[in-house]
């Protein structure tokens, strides 16, 4: 595992920290290197296609998503379903050419070797899961799930019920991010104490992580906020942090906190007029923020930095908003 200021990543920080935080720097070529070429089963195809006699060989061939306890006429009723036939229907509509995002997913993965040399690198299944958003990604050690009914588009009919901050999300160009947001919570470990900051560092370091690990990809589909919202986060940063601050928010245990800043939701909770116009999850970007500002200022190994307790490296960050 290479020393977070390595050549590789001074690159990098140049660009994040002079103000260019959505440039997009070329990808290392030590890591372009890396030979790797992604398995890409689309299960979702194979079962649309499949003719009434083929089940026992899709079975055959995907068994860990055939439940023994599950009959074989539950499998043939949702092949006939006609809102599954639909939801499949749209899925192909919107993935008919994968290669661009089996693309992404190489690449992320070659970043995941360069990192974490002994990580495996899994077989990715694609399947429709019902609209399931919760577990729209799924990352086991040798396989990979993708729901991809969910992410047809924040305007898709599939999602009218849903709460419009959730429905945002569910867009096709957040998908690589998903994964790696469920790549980083399997090396990230939580954190030991209740601080409101050590909160927020531990969300920061799976966004730093993807800085590491997405080079190409905007802040924004970091985070998963809009353009927008990325930019009312830049411009107020200064008064987010004061805010914190100023309420000695930061070292308290209040379980309210989560809610109001890192939890996904529609704006933050200031409890000010201003709530309306405030992104979701802000906590974590400034806990971003505070990784970002160590990391250029420090030295050491990837490892140290994520094993680190939250508070102790926010005060060895000497974080400072930008006025």
């Amino acid at each position: 595992m290479g020393r977070i200021q390595n050549t590789f990543l001074a690159v990098l920080a140049v660009l994040w920290f002079s103000g260019c935080a959505d440039s997009k720097p070329e990808v290392a070529a030590e890591v372009r290197e890396i030979p790797l070429e992604l398995s890409v089963q689309r299960f979702d195809r194979d079962f649309d296609k499949m003719g009434p006699s083929q089940l026992p060989a899709l079975k055959q061939m995907y068994p860990y998503l055939f439940p023994e306890q599950v009959p074989d006429s539950i499998w043939q009723a949702k092949h006939r379903d006609t809102l599954q036939i639909e939801i499949r229907a749209q899925v192909d509509s919107v993935f008919a050419d994968f290669g661009p995002y089996q693309a992404d997913l190489e690449l992320f993965f070659k970043h995941v070797k360069y990192y974490f040399p002994q990580a495996p690198v899994p077989k990715v299944v694609t399947l429709t899961s019902d609209v399931d958003y919760q577990n729209r990604v799924i990352l086991a050690d040798s396989l990979l799930l993708l729901g991809l009914d969910n992410y047809l588009g924040p305007g898709h009919r599939f999602y009218g019920n849903m709460d419009r901050y959730i429905a945002a999300e569910l867009r096709p160009d957040y998908l690589t991010s998903d994964v790696a947001s469920a790549f980083a919570g399997k090396v990230i470990p939580p954190p030991r104490d209740r601080s409101f900051v050590a909160q927020m560092v531990y969300h920061g370091k799976k966004l730093y992580l993807k800085d590491l690990m997405m080079p190409l990809a905007a802040d924004s589909v970091k985070i998963r906020y809009s353009a927008d919202q990325m930019q009312w986060a830049k411009d107020n940063e200064g008064q987010i942090w004061r805010y914190f601050v100023e309420r000695e928010l930061l070292y308290s245990t209040d379980r309210e906190l989560g809610p109001r800043f890192l939890d996904p939701a529609p704006f933050s909770k200031f409890r000010l007029v201003l709530d309306n116009e405030s992104p979701g999850r802000l906590g974590r970007y400034i806990g971003w923020q505070i990784v970002r500002a160590y990391a250029a200022q420090h030295e050491g190994t990837l490892q140290t930095l994520l094993e680190m307790p939250g508070e102790e490296l926010f005060k060895a960050s000497n974080y400072k908003p930008p006025k």
